[in-house]
């Protein structure tokens, strides 16, 4: 579904060189963790692959769905089934949760040769999402993430990620500012979303994420590369020792 090969890349306005070629795997029903330190390159590979703008790419390959990824504009990636939910969501004031997300779906739709869904339509196909995350359809009339708790725009991110019915799903810290309940009931959501036609790649420092959602692989990143693969047993030895115990290099 999506692979990356030797990719590198910078800063956009300071030219600082972040991904100094990464590789990475990720099949069709696979769920894939990303750890490490700050400033290992784990947020920066997240917006490289959806087209962030403050990022370049220098080198390298991604492709998606067996589609060049960087020859595509971030909307086309995102019709294209790439969703990346960001680690502090923005807030759209004067715009309502139902009228975003019914847009965006309707987007995706479009892309796909799908019939676009009226307001009655997309309420009716969105309740079920809102009950899947324990959250009132009031949220729906409220302002894109205006005012909202830190658990509250993470419940938003997986709704949206429910709602256009991605094909992949990039996760970045999506269990930072979340308390236990928040945390389970974000899992519970992913879980219930993935598939064997899905891929999800997590970005994560916390092991209590990957207890709800758990990983097939584990990557280590160091230094804008991905140095050691495993499973939770790396997860494991990272709790016991830190990741001075993972400080014998390996290519993954």
């Amino acid at each position: 579904m999506l692979e990356v090969k030797d990719l590198t890349a910078k800063v956009a306005a300071t030219g600082k060189e972040i991904l100094k070629g990464v590789n990475l795997t990720v099949r069709n029903g696979e769920v894939h963790a990303i750890m490490g330190k700050n400033g290992s390159g784990k947020s920066t590979l997240s917006k490289v692959l959806v087209g962030h703008p403050d990022y370049e790419v220098t080198g390298g390959t991604a492709v998606f769905k067996g589609k060049n990824l960087f020859e595509l504009e971030p909307e086309e990636r995102s019709h294209a089934g790439l969703f990346l939910s960001f680690q502090s969501p923005i807030e759209v004031p004067g715009v309502s949760n139902v009228d975003f997300l019914r847009m965006a779906c309707n987007a995706r739709r479009k892309s796909l040769g799908q019939a676009e869904l009226d307001p009655l339509e997309f309420y009716a196909y969105i309740v079920p999402k809102l009950e899947m995350l324990n959250m009132d359809p009031t949220f729906l009339n409220r302002n894109v993430n205006e005012g909202f708790s830190g658990g509250e725009k993470k419940r938003n991110e997986i709704l949206q990620l429910a709602v256009l019915e991605a094909d992949m799903a990039i996760l970045d810290e999506i269990d930072s500012g979340l308390d236990i309940d928040a945390l389970r009931d974000v899992a519970k959501a992913v879980n219930q979303l993935k598939s064997e036609e899905t891929g999800v790649l997590m970005v994560t420092h916390y092991k209590r994420l990957l207890d709800y959602i758990k990983p097939d692989f584990v990557h280590i990143m160091q230094s804008g590369e991905i140095v050691k693969t495993g499973d939770m047993g790396l997860v494991d030895q990272l709790e016991a020792g830190g990741y001075a115990t993972l400080s014998d290099r390996e290519d993954s």
